[in-house]
C-alpha cells in the first residue's frame, strides 16, 4: 500500500494482477474456477451473484443463521428472486441437515445460499455437509457461499464440495484493506450467467463485462472496463502470496484459527461467560460472539476495553444487539500470535474490564 501511485496498464501491475487471479484459485481450492476481483465491498458480491445467476421469479433457498442471511435474501429479492429463508429454532443455532433436505424435496430451487460465518451471531455453517445434501437431493441447484468472514481462515474446498460461487471481501481473513469484492465462480455457474435469457439487471457487476478483463490480466495483457483499485490489488497479491507460501500453507492456517478460537472461547467460559452459538460445533473460528454477564452494562464495558487500546464490536443482530459483544480473531492476529500477542492483549483487556464492571472471576 505504500508504493507510489501506479497505472493499471503498467507492466508490473499487470503481472501482479494476473498472479493474484491465479493465487485465488489456490486459496479457494478451485483449480478450474473463474476469479473476479472488482472494486467494492463484499456486499457487491451478493449483487453480482443474484444479478448474474437469477431470472425473475426463480426460487431461492436461503440458509439463514443471522442478519447477513436476512440481508442476502433481501438483495436477492431486489433482482426478482423468490426467497424462502430457512432459519433455526433459536438465535445462535443453524438449520439442521434434515430441515434443509426437507425444503429441497418440497420445491425445486434455482439457488441455495449459505452464510459460512454470520458475524451477527458467530455461527459457523457446516458447508461441506450442506453441499452434500444439495447435490444428492437437488443436483441441478446452484450453491452460493457468503465467505466474507471465512475465506482464508475456515476450511473451504470450493471445487471438491461443488460450490458454484464463493464470495468474500478483502478486509478480513485475506488481510487486505477494505475495498475489494472477491469471488470465484464455477464453470457451471458461469455458463448459467452467460446464457441468461432475461434482460441484464446490472452493468457494473456483470460477469459478461468482467470476464474478458480477468482473462486478459491473467494472460498478462492490459484491459479495461472500469479502473481497478491498483494499490488494493497490489496488496492482495502480496497477501495471497504469503498465504500460499507459508509453511503448511492453507491447511496449517485453518488449524491455527481453530486453536486461536478455542483459546478465546476457553478463556471467556472460564470467566463465567456464555458464547452465543449453542455449541462449539457451530461456533465460528474467526470470531467469538459472547453474551454480557449479568450486571455488566454494554457501554461501560466496551468503553473500559477501548481505554485499554482494544476495540471490540457490540452486538449486531437487531433483536439481540444489547445482549452480546463480538471479538474478531483472524489473519495475522492468529498466524503471528506468538510474535504480536494480539490474543493475550485482547483477553487481558476483557478480563480487566469485566472485573472493573464488578463481574467476579
Amino acid at each position: 500500500m505504500s508504493t507510489a501511485a501506479t497505472s493499471h496498464v503498467d507492466p508490473s501491475f499487470i503481472e501482479k494482477f494476473g498472479h493474484a487471479i491465479e493465487l485465488l484459485r489456490k486459496v479457494f481450492f478451485a483449480p478450474t474456477g473463474q476469479p473476479f476481483v472488482v472494486a467494492g465491498s463484499g456486499t457487491l458480491t451478493w449483487d453480482a451473484t443474484a444479478a448474474n445467476l437469477l431470472e425473475p421469479g426463480d426460487d431461492v433457498l436461503c440458509i439463514n443463521t443471522g442478519i447477513f442471511g436476512d440481508w442476502f435474501a433481501e438483495c436477492i429479492g431486489v433482482y426478482g428472486g423468490k426467497v424462502d429463508s430457512l432459519r433455526p429454532s433459536q438465535f445462535g443455532d443453524r438449520p439442521s441437515l434434515a430441515q434443509i433436505e426437507s425444503a429441497l424435496k418440497a420445491k425445486k430451487y434455482k439457488l441455495v445460499t449459505i452464510t459460512h460465518v454470520d458475524t451477527s451471531s458467530g455461527v459457523l455453517n457446516n458447508v461441506q455437509d450442506i453441499c452434500a445434501v444439495v447435490h444428492r437431493v437437488s443436483p441441478q441447484t446452484l450453491i452460493a457461499l457468503d465467505g466474507v468472514c471465512s475465506v482464508g481462515a475456515e476450511v473451504i474446498k470450493q471445487e471438491e464440495w461443488g460450490i458454484d460461487v464463493v464470495m468474500t471481501g478483502s478486509q478480513k481473513a485475506l488481510g487486505v484493506p477494505p475495498g475489494l469484492a472477491v469471488m470465484v465462480v464455477s464453470k457451471r455457474a458461469l455458463e448459467v450467467a452467460l446464457t441468461k435469457k432475461s434482460a441484464p439487471t446490472t452493468y457494473f457487476a456483470s460477469f459478461k463485462k468482467w470476464l474478458p478483463i480477468m482473462q486478459k490480466y491473467e494472460a498478462r495483457q492490459p484491459s479495461y472496463f472500469a479502473t481497478p483499485p491498483v494499490q488494493l490489488i497490489l496488496a492482495l497479491q502480496v497477501s495471497l502470496s504469503q498465504l500460499v507460501a507459508a509453511q503448511g500453507a492453507m491447511d496449517q492456517r485453518f488449524a491455527l484459527h481453530r486453536v486461536a478460537s478455542a483459546k478465546v472461547k476457553d478463556a471467556l467460559e472460564s470467566w463465567g461467560l456464555k458464547i452465543v452459538p449453542v455449541n462449539r460445533e457451530c461456533a465460528a473460528n474467526t470470531l467469538t460472539a459472547v453474551y454480557y454477564p449479568a450486571g455488566v452494562a454494554p457501554a461501560d464495558f466496551l468503553g473500559k476495553v477501548g481505554a485499554k487500546g482494544v476495540v471490540l464490536a457490540g452486538g449486531l443482530h437487531p433483536e439481540h444487539a444489547t445482549k452480546y459483544f463480538r471479538i474478531g480473531h483472524m489473519n495475522v492476529s492468529v498466524v503471528n500470535d506468538s510474535m504480536l500477542g494480539h490474543l493475550d492483549v485482547t483477553l487481558n483487556a476483557i478480563k480487566a474490564a469485566l472485573q472493573e464492571c464488578g463481574h467476579k472471576i
